[in-house]
């Protein structure tokens, strides 16, 4: 394998940072379609087994096309940044089938009956069933605040013994809040706990948790980072790369959460042109909130380049670039949000975001369909909101499409 240059750019780190030890000198990754690995010896086979990495075993376990990506997404987590020491920061991820599994890996293999989970209060709807339905039955609890609040959270950790980790989410899905990564990850570390960051909205692209001494980041690798829907997935992240490989591996390959190599080749192909890609997304993004705040069937727009929006600043400050998904609520209220979708021609109705071509999807009845209206109103889920994921198309044909869809409105 050749030594590589220290990479100056996010596009060099995506094509080149996978181990170039292809079979039969192929240019691309192969889809390494193999359930288990011949060794040519017991020595060879001892010698795998007793080995942390799990590599050449059993794909459960380690497959050449997911540590591929893995390798891939954890150098650009970590680009540009240093450890303690002043060196490279590295990392150790760990590919999941989706981004639910790659959380669920991450709050079980760090806490236990007993233990409390301290996030916000808008989340996206899998979190927050995961949280409320699935680890509260192991006995884990699950304490929401305004975590953009830094008292509120020092207030709840004072008062929580019981709290070991500390979950961020920005920006939040759908009401794209922005937490300050940095001031919460200080107040949590000075009582030693674990922080927790889903990135999967921004990318690394736009926003690396890592440079704020947080202790795992997960995606859902079958938005922004795969970006063009063609695979589900997820990933976990963590700096601590002997827990990495050992505790937190262990939960991962038992509790069967991996991915196949078919989605990993899929996602490593997307991820490719991750920075251009989020270029047009985010300048795209820019211009039709900018259109949406004057339009006049429009009560508010939820996006985080706006200087009315609440978290503007935090947003700023921990952001290369503002996310390229947001929301709005139209002043018709559900009818509107309702006659709206409709009256689309070119962008999409479906759920889920981060893919080339223009999403537009209603949380209160997809998304966020099972968590409590009271809850949801509460979080700012209202009835007509509507969240978009800009996609790539021409930013004039997406406003036309918007214009001729609230026209009338």
């Amino acid at each position: 394998m050749k030594t590589k240059l220290p990479f100056k750019g996010i596009s060099s780190t995506a094509l080149h940072s996978a181990s170039n030890n292809n079979a039969e000198d192929a240019h691309l990754v192969p889809i390494y379609a193999t359930s288990t690995f011949t060794y040519d010896s017991t020595e060879e086979g001892m010698e795998r087994f007793e080995s942390k990495d799990k590599e050449k075993i059993y794909s459960r376990w380690a497959n050449p096309t997911c540590k591929a990506v893995e390798e891939t997404i954890a150098a650009l987590e970590a680009f540009g940044l240093k450890d303690a020491n002043g060196k490279q920061l590295e990392l150790k991820a760990l590919l999941h089938s989706s981004g639910q599994a790659a959380m669920a890996t991450m709050f079980l293999g760090n806490l236990q009956a007993g233990d409390a989970i301290l996030s916000h209060y808008s989340l996206y709807g899998g979190t927050y069933e995961l949280m409320h339905k699935v680890l509260a039955d192991t006995g884990i609890e699950t304490i929401i605040v305004d975590m953009r609040n830094v008292d509120e959270v020092a207030k709840a950790i004072a008062e929580n013994s019981s709290i070991k980790l500390v979950h961020i989410e920005t920006p939040a899905n759908p009401t794209i809040q922005c937490v300050d990564i940095e001031a919460v990850s200080n107040i949590a570390k000075a009582t030693n706990l674990i922080v927790t960051v889903d990135n999967t909205f921004a990318t690394p692209y736009l926003q690396q948790p890592f440079k704020y001494n947080v202790d795992f980041v997960f995606h859902s690798t079958t938005k922004f980072l795969n970006g063009h829907g063609t695979a589900i997935g997820g990933i976990l992240l963590g700096k601590d790369i002997e827990l990495m490989k050992t505790k937190i591996w262990k939960w991962f390959a038992l509790l069967g959460g991996n991915s196949n190599p078919f989605d990993a080749f899929l996602l490593l192909n997307g991820i490719k042109t991750l920075e251009i890609r989020m270029e047009r997304h985010c300048q795209n993004a820019k211009q039709l909130a900018n259109y949406l705040q004057e339009h006049y069937a429009i009560e508010k727009v939820n996006y985080t380049g706006l200087a009315s929006h609440t978290d503007y600043e935090i947003a700023k400050k921990q952001m290369r670039d503002n996310a390229p998904v947001f929301s709005f609520e139209l002043k018709g209220g559900l009818q509107a949000g309702i006659t709206f979708q409709n009256k689309l021609q070119m962008c999409t109705r479906a759920v889920s975001l981060g893919t080339v071509d223009t999403l537009i999807s209603h949380p209160a009845s997809t998304t966020h369909f099972s968590v409590p209206r009271d809850e949801r109103v509460k979080f700012g889920i209202t009835d007509g909101l509507i969240r978009l994921s800009v996609g790539i198309e021409n930013i004039e044909d997406i406003i036309a499409d918007f214009e001729q869809a609230l026209e009338g409105l």
